[in-house]
């Protein structure tokens, strides 16, 4: 199998600023991309131009219409995401309601026609969340079996956040997928995630923590020696912008209810090899490790938040999908991938 290119809807511009999912799937089959990871608000701001709203007897209708958009465009949906803040709830009421929520998502995907579901690790206030990872892991093999239950099989990534209260490193989203243990539930790796714990800190002057480097090290020998490939469900691709000066009480990303890694993340990722922009991450190092070290093949997909998605400006679409495929082009050459699609002859057909 190649290396197959993905990026997520809401990485072409967010729905809130006016971005339409059918100008953004436009501009996904333009630039040559294979799939889309489906952002949960695209798929609600389509249920809610629907008469009703954002039922789940229109959402269930906007799914199907996801599905047909993708398929006349030649584009994969790859995955449903995000489902947020599951597993160790202290609010065992909670917990319940939110699988509820999760067997309607199983519809949900069915409709879409993919097999994917995304947990991300909650950032949750430590008094919301357990610290018992007995119990965070038995609720997420509750969700593993239920899913085992669909058909066709409903499947899982694990993904941790670099912000998230309890689960904030690759590590510990590989110890729950361990601990559930079941053929359907596996784990996503974030290369902005990943080095955002170990290597960034945007709280800083240099935007570094102390040890980043050897702390990089180590954790690319761990990926390549404890994981899997087979428990690889999804690989996620984006760096980060180093900002001018550290993120605190005086910077415009400051937000007093959100980490500073959180606020960074949102305004401030990149795509791949983004230098210009003021990408400073080892994110090739990272990807080497993952398609030579582990063997991984399979999608590869940009999710990438960052302030200009939120602009109004109509062009945001396609510059974020140019972007975007420039990116996977320069991937493609820097780490080696096994590409069958035709995203560079495009591009060159566009310059």
């Amino acid at each position: 199998m190649a290396h197959k290119s993905s990026i997520c809807t809401m990485s072409l511009g967010r729905c809130f600023a006016g971005h339409s999912l059918v100008h953004k799937l436009d501009m996904a089959q333009k630039y040559g991309f294979q799939g889309v990871e489906l952002f949960y608000e695209d798929l609600v701001d389509l249920a809610k131009s629907l008469y009703g709203g954002e039922t789940h007897e229109n959402q269930l209708s906007a799914a199907r219409t996801i599905r047909h958009l993708c398929s006349t465009r030649g584009l994969t949906i790859i995955a449903l995401q995000p489902f947020m803040h599951f597993g160790g709830l202290v609010d065992r009421q909670e917990h319940h309601r939110r699988l509820q929520e999760l067997q309607f998502w199983f519809k949900l995907a069915h409709a879409l026609g993919t097999d994917l579901i995304l947990f991300p690790s909650s950032f949750l206030s430590a008094d919301h969340l357990t610290d018992s990872l007995d119990l965070i892991a038995a609720d997420f093999t509750e969700a593993a079996e239920m899913g085992l239950q669909e058909s066709p099989c409903i499947k899982f990534a694990m993904e941790a956040l670099c912000w998230g209260t309890r689960i904030n490193t690759w590590e510990a989203s590989w110890d729950v997928v361990k601990r559930v243990n079941r053929s359907n539930f596996g784990l996503c790796l974030d290369t902005y995630n990943i080095l955002g714990r170990i290597y960034a800190d945007p709280a800083t002057l240099s935007g570094k923590t102390p040890d980043c480097e050897e702390a990089t090290v180590s954790s690319v020998e761990r990926i390549t020696s404890n994981v899997d490939v087979s428990k690889l469900f999804l690989v996620q691709v984006a760096d980060g912008e180093r900002l001018s000066h550290p993120l605190d009480k005086a910077h415009p990303f400051y937000n007093p209810e959100q980490p500073a890694r959180m606020s960074w993340s949102r305004n401030a990722r990149l795509f791949y090899g983004e230098p210009q922009h003021g990408g400073y991450l080892p994110v090739q190092h990272v990807m080497q490790a993952i398609i030579h070290g582990l063997g991984f093949e399979g999608w590869l997909s940009f999710e990438v938040f960052n302030r200009r998605l939120a602009d109004v400006d109509k062009e945001v679409p396609e510059e974020m999908a140019r972007r975007s495929a420039e990116s996977f082009v320069r991937m493609t050459a820097d780490v080696g991938l096994r590409t069958e699609d035709d995203m560079q002859p495009r591009l060159q057909a566009m310059l």
